[in-house]
């Protein structure tokens, strides 16, 4: 390797592969009947999987439900999740993201996915204002005022700040689908942070002081 490459810092160890690297090692005991391997799994994994599950619904205990589905799942069948195609930690969210979907098609919530775009001034983008937003209290509070697929894409992107590629896998559409869902959510949550008037219902406590980002 030249001096000038390493001088760029490009030979440096990437973390996401140290972690990737010991999750697969992890599973493998898992795999071969090492139930200690579980909970080490649970301690590296559970925080991003509660806090992704808890960004979608907003309410803690079903936060944890989801969590404890995911791994009570992933105990079962631990040669369910699949290396090549993503980390452990976006299969996980996926399989809580399914457990709530599944408890939210039981309520009365908006799932349109084809909702009207809601008209903006490009030259003053969405996720450009809402880098500006200060209350972080009503940022979350409006989140949950928007409806499933637009909440999940902007949890996915904008707060847990994964690639659009990972954001499409857990939600499970293409990445076009991705794309759309993303620019009408930022858009309705713009709109919502903008209107004073309409009362936003209360944002977690323990949502509003979590990192955005997923571990």
């Amino acid at each position: 390797m030249s001096f000038w490459t390493r001088l760029a810092g490009r030979a440096r160890p990437d973390p996401a592969d140290a972690n990737a690297a010991a999750s697969e090692a992890l599973v493998r005991r898992l795999r071969q009947g090492d139930a200690s391997a579980l909970e080490l799994l649970y301690r590296s994994e559970s925080p991003g999987v509660y806090r992704y599950a808890l960004a979608l619904c907003g309410q803690s205990d079903w936060a944890a439900d989801a969590m404890q589905e995911a791994f009570v799942q992933f105990a079962g069948r631990p040669e369910g999740w699949d290396a090549g195609r993503g980390p452990l930690g976006a299969y996980l969210a996926g399989v809580a993201r399914h457990h709530l979907l599944a408890r939210w098609r039981d309520l009365p919530v908006a799932h349109d996915e084809d909702a009207e775009d809601l008209h903006h001034d490009p030259a003053d983008a969405p996720e450009q204002q809402l880098v500006r937003a200060r209350d972080q209290a009503r940022v979350w509070a409006a989140l949950q005022t928007l409806p499933w697929t637009f909440r999940e894409a902007v949890v996915l992107v904008d707060l847990q700040e994964r690639a659009y590629a990972e954001a499409a896998r857990i939600a499970g559409v293409e990445l076009n689908t991705l794309r759309t869902r993303l620019h009408r959510g930022r858009a309705r949550l713009l709109a919502a942070l903008k209107d004073e008037s309409t009362p936003l219902p209360s944002a977690p406590v323990d949502a509003i002081e979590r990192s955005s980002k997923s571990a």
